[in-house]
C-alpha cells in the first residue's frame, strides 16, 4: 500500500526545512533539495510547483513549531524571568541535531531586501513572537516580577534582538562560553 500522499509532502517540507535552514535559500540547489527529501526532481516540482513554494512552506513549518514551543513556555507559570532565560539559552545552548543559526534570521538577511512575499511572511511572523513575548512580560510586570518603569513592548524587543544576535554570532563560530556570556548579560535587564 502507498504511503499518503500527504505523509510524503509533510517529510518532504521536513527534509526541505532542514537543507534550507543549513545552506540558505540560494545555496540550496534543486539537487540538494532531491538528496534531502529523496524526492526526484519531477516529484519536487509536480508537489511544490517551484523551489520558491517548497522554501515558503518549509519557512511555515519552522516558525509554525518555533512560535508554538514559545507560546507554550510563556503561557506557562514561570516566572517572567525564567521564562526569558529558557528562550536566551535556547539561542546560547541550541539542540545539537539542528542546523547552527536561526531559518529566520538566515531569511531576514538573504531573502527578505528582495523579495517582498518572503519579507511579509517574516514580519508577520516578528509581530507574532513580539505579541507572545509582550504578553508574558506585561503579565510578568503585573505581578510584580518586573520593574513597572520597564516598557514590555522594547523588552520584548531587547529578547529578540539578542537571541537574533546570540544565532548571528553562533554561525559565525562564536563558542558556547561567548554564547552564554551574552546570554546572562542580556538576563540582567530583568
Amino acid at each position: 500500500m502507498a504511503r499518503p500522499r500527504k505523509f510524503e509532502e509533510d517529510r518532504a517540507v521536513e527534509a526541505a526545512m532542514r537543507a534550507f535552514w543549513t545552506a540558505g535559500y540560494e545555496a540550496t540547489s534543486t539537487q540538494d533539495l532531491c538528496a534531502a527529501t529523496g524526492l526526484g526532481r519531477s516529484s519536487i516540482y509536480n508537489t511544490f510547483v517551484s523551489k520558491h513554494d517548497l522554501f515558503e512552506k518549509a519557512l511555515r513549518r519552522y516558525m509554525d513549531e518555533r512560535n508554538a514551543v514559545l507560546a507554550e513556555l510563556m503561557e506557562g507559570d514561570l516566572p517572567i524571568k525564567e521564562k526569558v532565560r529558557t528562550v536566551l539559552w535556547w539561542a546560547a545552548e541550541p539542540d545539537p541535531e539542528d542546523p547552527i543559526g536561526c531559518l529566520v534570521i538566515n531569511s531576514m538577511i538573504e531573502l527578505a531586501p528582495r523579495d517582498p512575499e518572503i519579507a511579509e511572511l517574516l514580519r508577520r511572523d516578528n509581530d507574532r513572537r513580539l505579541q507572545i513575548m509582550r504578553s508574558a512580560i506585561e503579565a510578568g510586570r503585573s505581578r510584580g516580577e518586573i520593574d513597572r518603569a520597564k516598557d514590555p513592548l522594547a523588552l520584548a524587543h531587547f529578547v529578540f534582538a539578542t537571541v537574533s544576535g546570540l544565532r548571528v554570532a553562533a554561525r559565525g563560530g562564536h563558542d558556547r562560553a561567548a554564547l552564554e556570556a551574552i546570554a546572562r548579560t542580556a538576563l540582567d535587564v530583568f
